[in-house]
């Protein structure tokens, strides 16, 4: 039934259609921008402080990002969005052919993870503005697993392009893609985004104040709905040492294993293929086995696998637990991202949106320079055991926490608000039934 209501969405399937093919660029790109640092430097640690640059102007954005998506046409913002990755993207290529300058990387970075940022916390509210509620599992689901099966065969086709014509000429196609996205972006409406009571004040002053006070709304909601705090402060742990994991997966087949490009590209477009996996099964997952055991599951299965990859040597063993190590983020992300769309009210997604990634996102620069460091003194061996120690103390803590729950959605309900009576509030409490239905 939701397959076939999903296909016959024309809004969500154009929407789909441009995202898949705008991935297959992010995939040439994750590939090509760490081996064009490798290329230039050498060093794991300036991969690793590229990531914590773009990681932390992210967290600047996180700050407002919500509000922005919640005020502002969300279309329009997406489409703002691709252009200036567009621009910022393909003037690498150019500087590079005429004199490659490390900083300019750093530059370019530090500006397209504003708009990266920006536009994932949009993709996040633009969903539900695109499906009926009781889909967005399934919606989530289909995108996940099409952007995955882009990383199955981007990261291949980018290994190839960069051992053949540079790694630049793959960060060329990255910056293409957006102009695809941009495109197809133009062909789709969204519905109507609903607002809170005090949205109507379309003043400047209102506006003012709601960038302001955006994030504290968002993080507001958060705490006072228990599962969505449990998530938000374990997912503070992981991404502390997830963010610089595909960096450390390169360096450790690289110098590690001796491997070339090509069979760096092949082995994250095996990763790819377990998110693919991952993505496609998640709504069946779900309904099966409820949140909590899939959730739990999935990180346990990343602390073995990471472990595993620790202390392996051989390239067959290292692609495997990287497949599953992607199968359990992936299965882990679109769950809680899905339960965060459903238990959240329209005009609030935005904002908790972006506290969500903002605050478990806060110390991830730090890991990955960190981690990365770590790695580039000392070998992959001890500190992926460390990480995979760290994963399995995260499921065990979540294990006494709301996340075990099968069916949170239906249960998430947020504690009374201790802000000023104007907050605005998590839900609709005179609607009865459809309130019920909206979590």
């Amino acid at each position: 039934m939701f397959a076939r209501s999903l296909r016959s969405n024309r809004d969500f399937s154009v929407f789909w259609a441009v995202q898949a093919l705008s991935e297959v660029g992010n995939a040439f790109s994750l590939v090509a921008l760490p081996l064009l640092v490798l290329h230039t430097t050498g060093s794991a640690a300036q991969m690793g402080l590229l990531t914590a640059v773009a990681g932390a102007t992210a967290l600047l954005t996180g700050l407002v990002g919500g509000s922005w998506a919640d005020r502002f046409d969300r279309r329009r913002l997406l489409m703002l969005c691709d252009a200036a990755r567009l621009v910022l993207y393909g003037a690498i290529p150019v500087c590079w052919a005429l004199n490659p300058q490390i900083w300019l990387l750093y530059v370019v970075m530090a500006l397209a993870s504003v708009f990266e940022t920006l536009f994932r916390i949009t993709y996040v509210t633009a969903v539900p503005n695109l499906v009926d509620k009781e889909q967005i599992v399934a919606a989530n689901g289909r995108l996940e697993a099409t952007n995955a099966i882009a990383y199955i065969a981007g990261p291949a086709l980018a290994g190839v392009v960069a051992g053949l014509f540079g790694p630049t000429a793959a960060v060329a196609i990255n910056a293409g893609s957006f102009g695809i996205s941009l495109v197809g972006l133009a062909f789709i409406r969204l519905r109507p985004s609903v607002r809170s009571p005090g949205d109507e004040a379309e003043n400047t002053a209102a506006w003012a104040q709601d960038l302001r006070s955006g994030f504290l709304v968002g993080a507001a909601f958060l705490w006072r709905t228990p599962v969505l705090r449990a998530l938000t402060m374990l997912l503070t742990v992981t991404t502390f040492l997830s963010l610089g994991m595909t960096d450390v997966f390169i360096y450790h087949l690289r110098h590690g294993l001796g491997q070339d490009e090509r069979t760096v590209g092949y082995v994250l477009a095996l990763a790819g293929l377990g998110t693919c996996v991952a993505a496609a099964a998640t709504a069946w997952l779900r309904r099966s086995w409820g949140f909590g055991p899939c959730w739990l599951g999935a990180m346990s299965l990343c602390s073995v696998s990471v472990l595993v990859l620790g202390v392996t040597g051989q390239v067959p063993v290292a692609a495997l637990t990287i497949c599953l190590y992607s199968f359990g983020m992936a299965l882990a992300g679109v769950c809680s991202m899905s339960l965060r769309q459903q238990v959240t009210p329209d005009h609030l997604l935005g904002r908790v949106t972006s506290a969500f990634w903002t605050i478990h996102g806060s110390l991830a620069p730090l890991g990955a320079a960190l981690l990365t460091a770590l790695v580039g003194r000392l070998g992959t061996g001890g500190p992926l055991t460390a990480v995979a120690v760290v994963f399995l103390a995260v499921v065990v803590a979540a294990a006494f926490t709301p996340i075990r729950q099968r069916r949170p959605e239906q249960t998430a309900l947020p504690l009374p608000p201790t802000q000023p009576a104007d907050a605005p509030l998590p839900r609709e409490e005179s609607h009865g039934d459809d309130a019920e239905a909206r979590r």
